[in-house]
């Protein structure tokens, strides 16, 4: 699909520009809602300049927004092409957009499978590669992918995106290898499960198909694996990941920054 930029509300008819400004920079993905947003919004109140990142731009969006496919080499390119056009720099690369979809081995369609390999593994790597240059320039620059708690555990029915967050967290430990000596620090935020709109609509049909309130449904069946029986808000996620592009985050890297609830405490 064609890419292009757009503007929050009330920033004009061009995207802000930040060149010269001395602001850090950051793209983040899947910026429309959920995590992504939070983290958008976020890093807009820490002082960056934010490039939005979703499959439909609006203004809507936080800071700068800009539509993109994200399966596509073509989506991944032109999205770090267009924030080094609108702030001349990037500082901040946080790979967020995901989906999920839930079906044995067996019966598990092939073209999903690409698909969230192709948005959830390919995507942070193009990202990565086409940004490495920017980074390199960067005083203190940061690749920071959202994984999941799924990353570092399995569950059944869910071949595809288990897969590919596990294969995420190998890709931060390589880009921190190669990323040590200019400074590009890349860790990977593995939280459970979060107050998003794909985890609430899960909500009423777990308690129908097991005949219970939604309560019950919500901490019996969906927060099972937490030893915390809450959800998580992607406000908390999202100041983990502000914690982790600030100079107090500046020693972690390499490795996965777990907000798990307790599940992979059993």
């Amino acid at each position: 699909m064609s890419t292009r930029p757009t503007t929050s509300a009330g920033t004009g008819n061009q995207p802000t520009t930040s060149a010269g400004t001395g602001r850090r920079a950051a793209l983040v993905t899947g910026a429309a809602g959920g995590i992504g947003r939070a983290v958008s919004e976020r890093l807009i109140e820490d002082g960056l300049d934010v490039l939005s990142v979703d499959l439909e731009a609006s203004a809507d969006l936080p800071g700068t927004g800009y539509a993109a496919d994200l399966t596509t080499r073509e989506g991944n390119r032109g999205a770090v092409d267009a924030a080094l056009e609108a702030f001349g720099r990037l500082d901040v690369v946080v790979p967020n957009a995901g989906v999920q979809h839930v079906a044995p081995v067996k019966d598990f369609p092939e073209d999903r499978w690409d698909m969230l390999l192709a948005l959830m593994l390919t995507s942070p790597f193009l990202l990565a590669r086409c940004a490495w240059d920017a980074l390199e320039r960067a005083e203190h620059a940061r690749f920071v992918a959202i994984a999941s708690v799924h990353g570092l555990v399995a569950s059944p029915y869910k071949a595809g995106y288990v897969s590919a967050k596990h294969g995420v967290l190998g890709l931060v430990k390589t880009l921190a290898l190669e990323g040590a000596e200019a400074g590009i620090a890349a860790t990977a935020v593995c939280p459970g499960y979060v107050r998003t709109p794909l985890v609430e609509k899960q909500i009423p049909d777990q308690a129908k198909a097991h005949g219970i309130s939604e309560t019950q449904a919500l901490e019996d069946v969906i927060l099972a694996p937490h030893a915390v029986k809450r959800l998580i808000e992607p406000e908390e996620v999202a100041g983990v990941v502000s914690f982790l592009v600030s100079p107090a985050g500046s020693a972690f890297t390499g490795a996965p920054v777990t907000l798990d609830q307790g599940w992979t405490a059993r």
